[in-house]
């Protein structure tokens, strides 16, 4: 029951502001099942909530961004799930809530790079996106903090991360495939259980991006992303408490 609230709640800021469903479910679902457990079934929730957007996204993608976004994620999400099926559970638990609150901390700020969005910025945010969203499927809140440095206008950045994100999950989810085919003693990163997983928590997914959307038309932008960062502050800190209690204790 948590978790499909955890989705439902993560939904509603995806069906409103974009991003930010999969930092949330890993945020809220890590702190009851393995990071490893979790990742690659919110990698089949990301590509099904995309696709509930795309066609309305085609016609704002900022095509010369998008490719090189790809480009540095497809050169890195395989790195980033090489480290998720190898690391022990407790360190990535701690590298996530790490991630999640130093990336929540600075959009929460408003602090902006202000760097010029060259061919070389867009590849590193591309391979820093890629990297994260590897191990820990929030490689959309990095995109978030240099898109938000430039002058692209909402319609356009909204499009543009959902096409991507469409594209590196379904890439991660390729590679997550490959290394559980390879690896006969380690961790299944994509099988039936991910499939289960997806299936059980669709429902609550979808009905939290209707309600998202919906709310979109009476709630300022504003205030309710302030909102959704403080939440997001709040279950990352919780977390990492969480896994350096638990390191502590070992």
């Amino acid at each position: 029951m948590a978790a499909l609230l955890i989705v439902l709640a993560a939904g509603v800021v995806r069906g409103f502001a974009g991003f930010g469903f999969s930092a949330l479910c890993v945020a809220g679902l890590s702190l009851f099942a393995p990071p490893a457990q979790v990742v690659p079934p919110i990698f089949v929730l990301e590509v099904l909530a995309s696709l509930t957007l795309l066609r309305a996204a085609l016609r704002d993608v900022d095509w010369s961004w998008l490719s090189w976004l790809a480009l540095g994620n497809a050169l890195c999400i395989p790195l980033g799930i090489a480290v998720l099926a190898w690391l022990d559970e407790l360190p990535l638990r701690l590298l996530i809530g790490a991630l999640l609150l130093t990336a929540a901390l600075l959009l929460r700020s408003g602090w902006q790079l202000a760097l010029a969005p060259t061919r070389g910025t867009r590849l590193a945010t591309g391979l820093v996106s890629g990297l994260v969203n590897g191990v820990a499927a929030i490689g959309g809140i990095a995109v978030a903090v240099l898109l938000s440095t430039t002058q692209m206008a909402p319609a356009v950045m909204r499009a543009t991360m959902v096409l991507l994100f469409l594209l590196t999950d379904l890439y991660a989810l390729a590679w997550a495939g490959v290394l559980s085919a390879g690896n006969q003693h380690g961790p299944t990163l994509l099988g039936l259980d991910t499939l289960r997983w997806a299936l059980w928590l669709a429902p609550a997914m979808l009905a939290g991006i209707w309600l998202g959307n919906r709310s979109f038309q009476g709630v300022s932008p504003a205030k309710f992303k302030r909102q959704v960062l403080n939440l997001l502050i709040l279950i990352a800190l919780l977390s990492v408490l969480r896994a350096l209690w638990a390191l502590s204790a070992l």
